[in-house]
């Protein structure tokens, strides 16, 4: 997957990059010999490549966070991914304080907690991501993320923006 990376643009900088193209047109000198400290000095170049993204051995796994409002796709397409490849990637187990289904595992579909736990682990800063769904309160914890990094793979989790 590309990892698609942005500059920060500011209106300054905007401005200067228009400036720039409008005596382009005039002048044939490059942007950088006429307005070198507006265009070019803060910063390397107005863009940066895009390539495909390759681990170095040394590096960690990342986390990848997938947003979008409900009905968009966001679950499915994390569902997709995981299937395409289970040995590279792999979902975190949220947590969550409904009761546990006679057919569920506690720490397989979910890490099943209390109310006080689950709001003692959002108080010391523990969870990734939290939200409430028909009562019951359901997140990510940062613990549940790493085991899925420390087993070598790629973290894959899917929000709803609140």
């Amino acid at each position: 997957f590309p990892v698609l990376m942005s500059l920060p643009l500011t209106a300054g900088f905007r401005r200067s990059m228009r400036l720039c193209r409008r005596k382009s047109r005039t002048n044939q000198q490059s942007c950088y010999a006429r307005c070198p400290s507006s265009c070019y000095s803060t910063l390397a170049a107005p863009y940066e490549e895009v390539v495909r993204y390759q681990r170095h051995p040394a590096d960690r796994n990342r986390l990848i966070i997938l947003v979008g409002p409900a009905g968009v796709g966001v679950n499915e397409l994390r569902r997709r991914l995981i299937a395409s490849n289970p040995r590279e990637f792999q979902s975190a187990v949220p947590h969550t304080t409904r009761v546990q289904k006679s057919y569920e595992m506690n720490g397989r579909e979910y890490h099943y907690v209390s109310k006080e736990t689950f709001e003692n682990m959002v108080y010391s800063h523990k969870m990734l991501e939290y939200g409430e769904y028909k009562g019951y309160l359901y997140g990510t914890s940062i613990d549940a993320v790493r085991t899925v990094l420390d087993e070598g793979k790629i973290c894959v989790i899917d929000l709803e923006p609140q």
